[in-house]
């Protein structure tokens, strides 16, 4: 009898707890138990309010989000003094060179609506590196940040891996809006060899002005833009030398494409944007211009 009153006790003290439990695991539904986290704003994060939220809605990240990253590449954040660097390099290089040729309007209309930037490269298999990716023609993503202090050195450097990079997918993006003239494919319909661009050489005879430029139509139209504005004349007839007459003529071609590309569709007139560029580079290659300013005027 008592070992029945026992298991009766056991058996009732169970139910008591089955029903408790339950009723514990019932959410509230009036509050979330998740709250996004606060960062408080520092010196960096006021300044890209200032200069480019409130005039142009841009958002310039620097701290780390992987859901605005690649999963397939392991990727680590930009240090704060080379976000702060990029952050004013972007300003003086980019931004600011589109609103002094083409108007502030254009800049706000067409400019990307967000940059994300990352401390390491993306390695690919194939022995490359991506430099910047552009998405949805509202985000360049910029890679290497961490190694920008290396690459100052030289305006050379700083285009090869960064500024040629942004104008790049900035083409992309107004590529998006107005679509590339179709007689640019038929300039070298046959040469290029996607993504064994990088084991293909003399590029330069072949018509491209990049090896990366024989990938396809769309990153050849790219590259002539970018490669274009962010180089001197010296350097590009340089290259129109050692591209011989056949070379230089199809590179040529494209250029003249590109040129009048910009200018029916967006008013901006290749070399004087070119122009602009260079004089910028060279404000900053010269050290006037202060990339570690944060005043908000």
């Amino acid at each position: 009898m008592m070992k029945t009153r026992i298991l009766s006790l056991l058996l009732l003290s169970a139910v008591t707890l089955g029903f408790t439990a339950c009723s514990s695991d019932d959410p509230d539904t009036s509050y979330s138990v998740i709250e996004p986290g606060v960062t408080e704003k520092n010196d960096l994060d006021l300044w890209i309010e200032a200069n480019y939220r409130k005039p142009y809605n841009i958002d310039f990240k620097y701290r780390y989000e992987d859901i605005e990253g690649d999963f397939n590449y392991y990727l680590v954040p930009a240090r704060y003094e080379d976000a702060n660097t990029m952050a004013h390099l972007v300003k003086h290089l980019c931004v600011e060179t589109y609103n002094e040729v083409a108007g502030v309007d254009f800049t706000r209309q067409y400019f990307p609506k967000m940059f994300y930037t990352v401390g390491e490269w993306e390695y690919q298999n194939n022995g490359t590196i991506i430099l910047g990716t552009a998405e949805g023609g509202l985000k360049i993503f910029l890679t290497g940040l961490n190694y920008l202090p290396t690459y100052m050195q030289s305006a050379a450097t700083l285009n090869y891996y960064y500024i040629k990079t942004i104008h790049h997918e900035f083409t992309h993006i107004l590529n998006q809006t107005r679509t590339i003239p179709s007689d640019f494919q038929t300039i070298t319909p046959t040469g290029y060899v996607a993504d064994m661009w990088n084991e293909t050489p003399n590029w330069l005879p072949r018509g491209f002005i990049s090896d990366y430029s024989q990938h396809s139509y769309i990153e050849d139209f790219a590259e002539v833009m970018s490669v274009y504005i962010t180089n001197d004349s010296a350097t590009w007839d340089n290259w129109m030398t050692q591209a011989g007459a056949t070379g230089s003529g199809l590179i040529q071609q494209k250029l003249d494409i590109v040129r009048d590309y910009m200018l029916s569709n967006f008013g901006i007139d290749l070399d004087e944007l070119r122009e602009v560029v260079q004089r910028r580079q060279n404000e900053v290659v010269s050290g006037l211009v202060d990339l570690q300013d944060l005043t908000v005027k």
